[in-house]
């Protein structure tokens, strides 16, 4: 089977929003997307895109997608490149796909001068966690991701 990694194209969005789908309830996290195609779509290729995506395309058909952006350190004073979602469907899993659009995605970091190349993992999620060690990446042990949403976000915001 061939695969390719391309980026997104707007014809791309509904298959994106429902491989995101497919990875929320993976995660059993379903219940939290509240997105819409529209927005979406808007947030990759309106005036002040939010952040970008590759597709993986084996044999023509959607297999993967990786939804990334930049992000900034000012330990190093150089952007990062953050990778928000990676997502292979179960049919095109144990290929070498995942690896393949993290390898483009280090090679996008090292092209646009990042500083580094970061994500965040489930803590349950082995599987994963074994493959990023496996690809040379560090799970910070010290490091909590922090997070407002809602009406924690209005209250906050409000004071």
């Amino acid at each position: 089977m061939s695969f390719n990694v391309r980026p997104a194209t707007p014809g791309d969005v509904a298959a994106i929003l429902a491989m995101v789908r497919e990875l929320a309830e993976f995660e059993q996290l379903g219940h939290l997307v509240t997105g819409s195609i529209e927005k979406l779509h808007d947030d990759l290729f309106g005036p002040h895109p939010a952040c970008e995506c590759l597709i993986g395309e084996a044999d023509g058909e959607t297999a993967a997608f990786a939804l990334y952006f930049h992000n900034y350190s000012t330990f190093l004073t150089r952007r990062g490149l953050y990778l928000e979602d990676l997502y292979v469907r179960p049919a095109y899993r144990g290929r070498g796909y995942a690896k393949a659009i993290m390898i483009h995605l280090a090679q996008l970091a090292r092209e646009r001068g990042c500083g580094r190349f970061e994500w965040s993992v489930l803590d349950w999620n082995s599987n994963a966690i074994a493959f990023y060690e496996s690809i040379g990446a560090t799970v910070l042990p010290d490091w909590r991701v922090c997070r407002v949403t809602g009406p924690a976000l209005e209250s906050l915001a409000g004071r």
